[in-house]
C-alpha cells in the first residue's frame, strides 16, 4: 500500500539550498513593513517594470514549499463546466493543462459547518484509502489540492457512462443478459478481493456506487465510509452500508465484523443485476429485518450460533426455515445453477458461512458458459456523465431518488421495541 497522502513528494522547492526552519512557516522578509510595525511582513512588487517601487533589498514574497506544492498541483489542471451540484460537493469537468485531451472530474467537497476547524471524517477517509487502492477496478485519484477557501479537490478519472443503476433501472431501452452480468459481477468481485486483500472494508457497496468508464470498466467508486481492518479486536459501528444492502449482522447491531459485510452488499447487486429491481427494499430497518427473514430465512441459533447475543436481536414471530438452492431458481436461473449457487452463497445468514471475496472468484461459475462479455461490448447509455456528476456530488451513504423512501441515509439508530 502507499505512503501516506499528508506526506508531500519530494521536488525541486523541497531540495532547494535556501535554509528553512520548517516546512509549515510562511518565509518572510527580514526588512520592516511600509508601516512600521516591524513585524517583517514582505512587501509585494507595484510593477514587475518600476524597479524603484521598492528597494532593490527586499525580495518578492514568496509561497512556503507547502503551498507552492500546492499551487504546482492546481495548475496542473483546468476546470470546466459544473457536472453536479449539492450540500456536499460539487462536480466539475475538468482537463489536463498540458493535453486538453485528458478529461478529468475535479470534486470539489465542501467545508462543512460542523468540521469548520478540520476535514469531515468522509473527506478524510476517501482521500486516504484513494491513494493507497491502486487497481483496474477502483476508482484512480489523479491529484488532490486545496482552493482559496479552504475547499478540498479530488482530481478523479473521467468515468462518462454513469453507473450500474443507471443500466438495471432503463428496462424499456438497455437489455443484458447472462454474459454481462458475470461480466460486471467479475469486476465487482475484482475489486472487493483488492481491497479486502489490503485490509479495507468499503462498506457502501450498492449499484450507484459502480461507476462506468469509456471502455465499459466498472470501476467501485465512494470510500467516505471506507475503514481499514486488520485490528479483529476493535469494534465498529454498525450504522453502514445502504440499508438495501446492509447485511444482518449490521442490522442486528454487531460491533466487530469482517469482509463479510462486504460480500453481503456483492450479493445484493448480484440478485438486483438478475431481477433488476432491488432484492430487499425495506422502508425501515425493521421491514429489512423482515424482508430477510422472509425471503432468505430467519436467523436462529440453530443456522447462525451466536445470533440471539447481538444486542439488537429481534425477528418477526413466525420462524421461516432457509431457504435451499432449489427455491432461488425460479427467480435467479437466468444464470445457471452455478450462479445460483454463488449468490447463495453470498446471501449466508451466519457471516462465517459466507463466501470470501477470494473464494467468488474460484467459483466455477466463472468457467460456464456463457463467458463475460468483452467490455468493449457490454451495454450502454447516453447522459452518463450528468450521472457521475450526481452520484459524485452526493454525502456517502446516501441514495437520492424521487422517492422519498431511496432517499434515506446510512446511519439511523435502530429502534425494534422491546424485544418479544
Amino acid at each position: 500500500m502507499a505512503g501516506s497522502p499528508l506526506v508531500a513528494p519530494p521536488t525541486d522547492i523541497l531540495q532547494s539550498s535556501r535554509p528553512t526552519s520548517s516546512p509549515f512557516k510562511r518565509q518572510t522578509s527580514a526588512v520592516p513593513s511600509s508601516n512600521g510595525n516591524g513585524n517583517g511582513t514582505p512587501r509585494l512588487l507595484l510593477h514587475a517594470n518600476n524597479p524603484r517601487s521598492v528597494p532593490d533589498s527586499v525580495p518578492p514574497m514568496t509561497l512556503d514549499p507547502i503551498e507552492q506544492l500546492n499551487e504546482d498541483e492546481k495548475r496542473k489542471y483546468v476546470k470546466g463546466k459544473k457536472l453536479g451540484e449539492g450540500t456536499y460537493a460539487n462536480v466539475y469537468l475538468g482537463h489536463a493543462r498540458h493535453d486538453p485531451s485528458v478529461l478529468v472530474a475535479i470534486k470539489k467537497i465542501k467545508v462543512q459547518q460542523q468540521y469548520q476547524d478540520g476535514m469531515a471524517p468522509d473527506a478524510v477517509r476517501e482521500l486516504k484509502y484513494l491513494r493507497e487502492l491502486h487497481h483496474p477496478n477502483i476508482i484512480s485519484l489523479l491529484s488532490v489540492f486545496s482552493s482559496k477557501d479552504q475547499n478540498l479537490n479530488l482530481v478523479l478519472e473521467y468515468l462518462p457512462l454513469g453507473d450500474l443503476e443507471m443500466l438495471i433501472r432503463d428496462v424499456d431501452r438497455v437489455r443484458y443478459g447472462a454474459g454481462d452480468i458475470k461480466a460486471w459481477m467479475g469486476m465487482l468481485t475484482r475489486a472487493v478481493w483488492f481491497c479486502h486483500d489490503n485490509f479495507v472494508l468499503h462498506r457502501d457497496i450498492k449499484p450507484n456506487n459502480l461507476l462506468i468508464a469509456a471502455d465499459g470498466e466498472v470501476k467501485l467508486a465512494d470510500f467516505g465510509l471506507a475503514r481499514a481492518f486488520a485490528d479483529p479486536g476493535r469494534r465498529m459501528t454498525a450504522n453502514v452500508i445502504t440499508r438495501w444492502y446492509r447485511p444482518p449482522e449490521l442490522l442486528f447491531g454487531a460491533r466487530h465484523y469482517s469482509g463479510a459485510v462486504d460480500i453481503w452488499s456483492v450479493g445484493m447487486v448480484f440478485a438486483e443485476l438478475i431481477i433488476r429491481a432491488p432484492y430487499l427494499a425495506g422502508n425501515t430497518e425493521v421491514e429489512q429485518i423482515a424482508l430477510i427473514c422472509k425471503q432468505i430465512g430467519t436467523p436462529t441459533e440453530d443456522n447462525w450460533p451466536g445470533v440471539t447475543q447481538l444486542r439488537e436481536y429481534t425477528v418477526p414471530s413466525e420462524v421461516v426455515a432457509v431457504w435451499g438452492k432449489e427455491a432461488y431458481m425460479g427467480r435467479f436461473g437466468a444464470v445457471g445453477a452455478d450462479g445460483v449457487d454463488l449468490l447463495v452463497r453470498t446471501i449466508a445468514l451466519d457471516p462465517k458461512k459466507r463466501i470470501t471475496a477470494r473464494e467468488m472468484l474460484e467459483h466455477r461459475w466463472w468457467r460456464t458458459e456463457p463467458k463475460p462479455t468483452p467490455k468493449e461490448d457490454l451495454p450502454r447509455k447516453s447522459g452518463g456523465e450528468q450521472k457521475m456528476g450526481a452520484d459524485l456530488k452526493r454525502r456517502p451513504g446516501v441514495v437520492e431518488d424521487e422517492n422519498a423512501s431511496r432517499g434515506a441515509k446510512v446511519a439511523r439508530k435502530l429502534d425494534f421495541g422491546q424485544p418479544k
